[in-house]
């Protein structure tokens, strides 16, 4: 199987990832422990996709993607 993600959303996504995976109510959300497996798979590849987490403007980075993102997605998600 093969995913393609924009730079954009490979970033965000895997700052999301590394934020959220090892809270304690996000490992309650995973009621499949064997999910576990692709989610460390797809995190580890971001990981070492990403040259920019390394970056020294990763936070300008990671914001300008963030804005870009949510500019693509119009109204939705929003409350």
């Amino acid at each position: 199987m093969k995913i393609e993600l924009t730079d954009d959303q490979a970033l965000v996504l895997s700052e999301w990832m590394n934020r959220v995976m090892h809270r304690e109510e996000f490992a309650v959300t995973v009621d499949d422990r064997a999910v576990w497996s692709a989610l460390f798979r797809i995190s580890g590849t971001l990981e070492t996709q990403l040259s920019s987490i390394f970056d020294s403007s990763y936070s300008e980075r990671l914001d300008a993607a963030r804005q870009r993102l949510i500019g693509e997605l119009g109204d939705f998600g929003e409350r």
